[in-house]
């Protein structure tokens, strides 16, 4: 596997370094996202956990793998500006789970008391007699 950045760029305002690179991988399948985070990693200098891997699009046909990578100044300044699927991807944070856990579920509400019986019309006017 050979990476060969193609454009790098940096970003104050966000707190990190924004690489478009190019994955080669003749004779393997196309890389995980773990793989490239180690050897972008390595390329740039910086521990793992500050790296991000955005996007990795294989192209068809070919054994050429391209994606962006962010490179945070600190992993808080990553797991605070990335969306948090984009850390799941990476590794970097637990899935949630979809719904309550079944030990969570409230219990249902009581039955509401029953409103009083309308009585027929012809009752209420002897009622009005009394």
């Amino acid at each position: 596997m050979e990476i060969k950045v193609l454009e790098e760029r940096a970003n104050p305002l966000m707190k990190r370094h924004e690489y478009r690179f190019e994955v080669a991988h003749p004779t393997a399948s196309t890389p995980t996202r773990d793989a490239v985070r180690s050897e972008i990693s390595k390329l740039v200098k910086a521990s793992k956990d500050r790296v991000i891997i955005e996007r990795m699009r294989a192209r068809f046909g070919t054994a050429v793998t391209r994606g962006d990578a962010f490179v945070y100044d600190s992993a808080d300044a990553a797991k605070l500006t990335t969306r948090e699927h984009i850390l799941v991807r990476n590794g970097l944070k637990e899935r949630a789970p979809k719904g309550p856990a079944p030990a969570e579920v409230a219990p249902a509400p009581a039955a509401a008391p029953a409103a009083p019986a309308v009585p027929a019309s012809g009752t209420a006017a002897s009622e009005k007699k009394e």
